[in-house]
């Protein structure tokens, strides 16, 4: 995909958006939604077609450091019996889920995230998935998308090793930016050299696919700077780079609060960091995805936006679309046929809930026609930056050119401004504006402008 950074248009939409790793979004979920409603969207899961694959979630939400910039759900905590305690929770959600779905689904992607997975000591990651492998039904070839996020200070390669032999095949590294000072400002010390190691030590136990996760944007980030650390990350070679934009929202996350807001870089150095990386990393042979993503040419996620294939959930970009996504743990977000639930996001609550009994389900959605199709509409142009109408229409029985008639008219600016091209049959995003992506899909949300006043969502770019 070629991309084309114009910094004008980039400037006149910076406004703020999601990033449409659901559609409708968090921010619409409402404690309407129970327990009796996702086990209805569950039995329903099962009778869509026989045998359809599973994504499962587990959120491990510990860290023993915090890291300044997070947005995450997380518990800094260096009290490791903790995680014992909440292990023996999740075992028991895991046994309610698990019931809830045929044995002969096989699970095809699996993905643990945080806080901090490798929290966990080895015996626990063992323990977690073999509980796992006894309660779902899980690939034992190496076939399956299996994949866990890593902070590099928490792991050796033994650790890794004890991944690989457990099933892990994908690793995704935490490293946001190599210099020193930088480091301090967010407090987390990591030398490369740490970083480096723990992927030669994925390299040396076979990993199927390596990515790194990096952010533009914070405190006493320079152009030259984060030069360097881009440098050193392609050095390295990962299948993957996730490069995020820092947004400071403090009124949301309280480890903000500690970013000395004095240092961080001024909106066109940030600009500039942006650019720079973008020419360095397609200059360099990777793909643009999309919002935020850069792969490989032979990378899964390259062919499969070539072949038309990409889809975007709650871990990015992903080439599983058929499976019914199944999250579990405290603040774990679940997709299950057509209906979004997230999980109580406070650890004492989420065990009063499963002491109960009770799926910890703190509020949700149930998809209607109208979200359905909006759904596929923004998954469309955030995965393949085009739209067919003719796709659309058949798929769900629809005029386009009536159905989306206001939207058609909102875009003629987008077109104008060469973000687009438009006939009557397709919509095509131009190189021009492949960065400005969220903003051409924020025009088919029908829930964002009361969304956009509650200030939940990040600047775009």
């Amino acid at each position: 995909m070629k991309i084309e950074f114009d910094i004008e248009k980039i400037k006149n939409y910076d406004t703020a958006g999601p990033r449409y790793t659901s559609y409708p979004t968090a921010v619409a979920f409402t404690p309407s939604f129970t327990e009796d409603d996702f086990r209805v969207h569950a039995d329903l899961s099962n009778n869509k077609q026989d045998n359809a694959p599973l994504s499962l979630y587990f959120h491990i939400p510990f860290c023993d450091t915090i890291c300044f910039y997070c947005a995450c759900n997380k518990i800094a905590t260096k009290d490791y019996s903790k995680a014992d305690t909440y292990l023996e929770y999740l075992y028991r959600e895991i046994d309610m889920q698990a019931k809830l779905y045929d044995t002969d689904r096989i699970v095809e992607q699996l993905h643990w995230g945080g806080g901090t997975p490798t929290f966990l000591n080895h015996q626990q990651i063992k323990d977690l998935m073999a509980y796992t492998r006894k309660s779902f039904n899980l690939l034992d070839d190496d076939s399956g998308d299996y994949s866990i996020e890593i902070d590099p200070r928490s792991v050796s390669a033994e650790t890794i090793k004890v991944l690989r032999e457990v099933g892990f095949n994908r690793f995704s590294l935490g490293v946001q930016d190599i210099d020193d000072e930088v480091q301090k400002a967010v407090n987390r010390i990591q030398p490369f050299h740490q970083t480096k190691g723990i992927i030669d030590a994925c390299r040396a136990n076979n990993a199927k696919s390596i990515s790194i996760d990096l952010i533009y944007g914070l405190p006493l980030q320079t152009v030259e700077g984060f030069a360097n650390t881009l440098k050193h990350i392609i050095e390295v070679s990962p299948d993957r780079i996730s490069l995020f934009n820092y947004a400071h929202m403090p009124h949301l996350f309280k480890p903000q609060r500690r970013i000395n807001e004095a240092q961080l870089p001024k909106a066109e150095d940030k600009l500039e960091i942006l650019q720079h990386s973008i020419e360095t990393l397609v200059n360099d042979g990777y793909n643009y995805i999309g919002m935020d993503h850069f792969a490989k040419p032979e990378d899964e996620l390259s062919i499969a936006q070539e072949q038309g294939q990409l889809h975007r959930n709650f871990q990015g970009y992903t080439t599983h679309a058929e499976c019914d996504l199944v999250a579990m743990g405290v603040s774990a977000i679940s997709s299950v046929y057509y209906s979004y639930s997230q999980n109580e996001k406070a650890l004492e609550k989420y065990y009063q809930r499963i002491d109960k009994n009770e799926l910890p389900i703190i509020r949700g959605l149930s998809m209607n026609d109208d979200d359905i199709i909006r759904h596929r509409v923004i998954q469309q142009l955030s995965c393949h930056f085009s739209l067919d109408f003719k796709q659309i229409e058949e798929q769900f029985d629809i005029v386009f050119n009536d159905y989306f008639a206001a939207e058609l008219e909102e875009l003629i600016k987008f077109e104008a401004d060469d973000l687009i091209t438009m006939d009557a049959r397709r919509v095509d995003v131009t190189p021009r504006g492949r960065l400005l992506i969220r903003n051409i899909c924020m025009v088919f949300d029908v829930y964002l402008k009361e969304q956009i006043k509650q200030q939940r969502f990040s600047k775009v770019i």
